[in-house]
């Protein structure tokens, strides 16, 4: 993750509905603030197995430390951002639909940093989320265990136990699960179901709106570019997954990782109809896609590729590539880019 992979802010956000609970389990409206319905509680004490660990959760967390922006922009669409004591790994603007909530919770790192263990302690957490396993390391936030030890539960989403490893179950029915699992862990069950439910309508109706072709076009999601070499989807993340849903061929779905370190030569040499433009906005070189757009025009090889030559890029926010609560909005933003093209 971090350098390497990373976030995305998708075209379609605002067809998707906020729905959750809040601490005192009453649900949410769209903007995920409570409306006063009450909900069913969760039974404690519970354990998940969560990444290959056993987690046991005794009470509904009350100081919850998310080791990312996305981690914390789901638990707020569940309705419980009220109870997030401190957050780390800010790389974007936050949606303006939660950013009122998004600020009034403190920030435990540097912009584009993760929180270090030291720091994360400082806050006093009784739960502890993130979506990368990079951060749940002795030299990040603490390994898993260090919490577990202090008698402080925690969960990595299934998407990354192992850093960059291919899933060979990356879909959305994995994420729609996280909801779920969350949702149990906060104490508001009903909250993650609905968020599951809204969020597979808005895909299944954008995966319905797709137009067929004669023959599936080819794609590259370029994420970002290392000391010059790009970085690109390969299988088992959600960008191979949704690849499918729509009918298109990722070009480095034979690669080794779900983030890929590719070559110039290899992107010319499997020559893409389409090349997805992951957004980022977290200052890196290359980062944002009108960045990346100025790079492959002016570089004497990828310039001539048709898809360069004749505008064939589609925009995703950057952290919707990664499993996140805006991912559900990169299918309508994908299908509408496609369904434009001629």
């Amino acid at each position: 993750m971090k350098t390497k992979t990373i976030s995305i802010i998708g075209t379609a956000l605002a067809v998707l509905a906020v729905a959750g609970c809040d601490a005192d389990n009453s649900s949410s409206g769209a903007d995920g603030k409570s409306s006063g319905t009450a909900t069913s509680a969760t039974t404690y004490p519970f354990t998940l197995k969560n990444c290959g660990t056993d987690v046991t959760y005794k009470a509904a967390p009350k100081k919850v430390v998310t080791l990312n922006q996305t981690a914390a922009e789901i638990l707020i669409h569940l309705g419980v951002g009220d109870r997030i004591s401190g957050t780390g790994y800010e790389v974007e603007k936050t949606p303006p639909a939660i950013a009122e909530q998004y600020e009034k919770i403190p920030v435990l790192s540097a912009p584009g940093a993760e929180i270090k263990h030291e720091k994360l302690l400082e806050a006093q957490p009784d739960f502890v989320y993130g979506s990368f396993a990079s951060m749940f390391t002795k030299e990040q936030s603490g390994e898993r265990k260090q919490f577990h030890d202090l008698g402080v539960p925690t969960y990595l989403t299934e998407f990354d136990c192992t850093y960059h490893e291919s899933v060979a179950d990356a879909d959305f029915t994995k994420l729609f699960e996280e909801y779920r699992r969350l949702g149990r862990i906060m104490g508001v069950p009903e909250a993650g179901e609905k968020l599951a439910a809204e969020q597979k309508t808005v895909v299944d109706k954008a995966v319905s709106a797709v137009k067929k072709r004669d023959k599936p076009l080819k794609v590259m999601w370029f994420y970002s570019t290392y000391e010059g070499t790009p970085w690109a989807a390969g299988p088992g993340g959600l960008p191979q997954h949704i690849s499918k849903l729509v009918g298109v061929e990722n070009i480095f779905a034979d690669a080794k990782t779900k983030w890929a370190e590719v070559s110039w030569d290899e992107v010319a040499a499997r020559n893409p109809d389409v090349i997805i433009l992951a957004d980022l906005t977290r200052g890196e070189p290359n980062d944002t896609a009108k960045e990346k757009i100025e790079l492959l025009k002016k570089d004497p090889l990828t310039s001539k590729l048709a898809a360069v030559k004749g505008d064939k890029f589609i925009t995703i926010s950057g952290s919707h590539m990664d499993p996140s609560y805006g991912s559900a909005s990169a299918v309508p933003a994908l299908v509408d880019g496609l369904n434009k093209l001629r």
